[in-house]
């Protein structure tokens, strides 16, 4: 393979990790019981259109309630307001086009946005690595435990192909073209506030380093890579546009349905709490270790996480992937409700891929990650995607 041209490279590792994805959701199926969905032993087509898929379907078939549903408590119910508009409206435009179901189309553009997304996170891996070393990173991206996601009806490829371009833009400082695909990206699932958060981080640090060079060069000094008046203006356009593009979602679901909160009321349909930030860590660290482990548990998790940003193999990683990365997970720390999802949620910290690359070039190593990651892949799917009832109903969703 390795005198094929490399994006001939990067997409046949994507299809035989698909492959292998694909061979697990099959023999997990077999093993399918009883279900919400469909009759026991279901083949893969009806398998992985379960779950939030149906939800986008829904959004696809029938679009978006202009009134909230609501419990005789008036508590807002599981609506499809919480799940981005993007995702869906490709969909209803294929379906369109070629006069297939919801299910064949989602799929596609999930199978097609997926590989479209390790193409572009190859390009932003060798902005920082050598070739070999962005081939890992992009096997380990396309192997990793939860990546089955990128071949189901979910957003989750979409948004990562989306947020990709934006950051490989921003790496090359090309700030304007970048604002169109993050308003896309906003669209696509709610990466859109810690995309600001990095973008406003970056154009004050991008600043500070154009106020100490001015010092410097009035000391006589030089100092190359400094941004110019232009580029400033054009990454705190991009800033604005993130913040804008981040409150977009809630700003139509507002206008749709009269109620300011619809938004944030259904995205906590499913957690039975009000949102608190920060609150749910600690609820869910009490939950599991106790009420005195329980509270040190996310400062424990942030601490971890702090070391891992100041290791070796991440500084390599650049500011603008470093510091994406720590916005993201400061943004779930406090927003997010810890559960089984979490898992996936970690996708959006792809930049890592090319970390655990760096660790170590030896092939045992290499070789043995991709093995872990692929048993883990079937935890995933056989643990979470896979449905079984809990004792008090329902399901550890994936």
């Amino acid at each position: 393979m390795s005198r094929w041209p490399w994006w001939v490279q990067v997409s046949g590792l994507y299809i035989a990790a698909r492959l292998v994805s694909a061979c697990i959701f099959m023999a997990a199926a077999l093993h399918q019981g009883v279900n919400p969905w469909f009759p026991a032993k279901p083949d893969y087509w009806n398998f992985i259109n379960i779950w939030d898929a149906r939800w986008y379907a829904e959004a696809l078939q029938h679009g978006y309630p202009a009134l909230l549903p609501t419990s005789a408590e008036g508590i807002v119910q599981e609506n499809a307001w919480a799940f981005y508009p993007l995702f869906p409206m490709l969909g209803r435009v294929l379906s369109g086009l070629t006069g297939t179901g919801p299910a064949w189309s989602l799929t596609v553009i999930a199978l097609v946005a997926g590989l479209g997304a390790v193409l572009v996170a190859y390009r932003i891996f060798r902005h920082r690595a050598g070739h070999r070393t962005a081939l890992w990173g992009v096997v380990f991206l396309a192997a990793f435990p939860v990546a089955p996601v990128l071949q189901v009806p979910y957003a989750e490829s979409l948004n990562l192909l989306l947020l990709g371009g934006a950051l490989l833009l921003v790496m090359e400082r090309r700030y304007l073209w970048a604002m169109p695909v993050a308003l896309l990206m906003c669209l696509s699932r709610p990466t859109g506030v810690p995309l600001a958060a990095t973008m406003g981080l970056l154009f004050l640090y991008r600043l500070w380093q154009r106020v100490t060079a001015q010092r410097k060069t009035v000391q006589g000094e030089t100092v190359p890579g400094i941004h110019s008046n232009a580029q400033l203006w054009s990454l705190a356009g991009l800033t604005a546009a993130s913040g804008i593009g981040a409150l977009l979602w809630p700003a139509i679901a507002w206008a749709s349905t009269g109620d300011p909160g619809a938004y944030t009321k259904t995205e906590t349909a499913w957690r039975g709490d009000d949102l608190v930030p920060f609150k749910p860590w600690f609820d869910t660290g009490v939950m599991l270790f106790g009420p005195t482990l329980g509270v040190l548990a996310p400062f424990v998790l942030v601490a971890a996480f702090t070391l891992l940003m100041m290791s070796r193999p991440v500084v390599a990683l650049g500011t603008e992937l470093r510091l994406w990365c720590c916005c993201y997970m400061g943004y779930l720390l406090v927003f997010l409700h810890p559960q089984t999802s979490t898992f996936r949620m970690l996708l959006p910290l792809f930049p890592l891929a090319l970390s655990a690359a760096l660790v170590s070039r030896s092939r045992a190593y290499r070789g043995t990650v991709v093995v872990m990651f692929v048993l883990l892949q079937i935890v995933w799917i056989v643990w979470l995607w896979a449905w079984a009832p809990l004792p008090g109903g329902g399901d550890y969703p994936p």
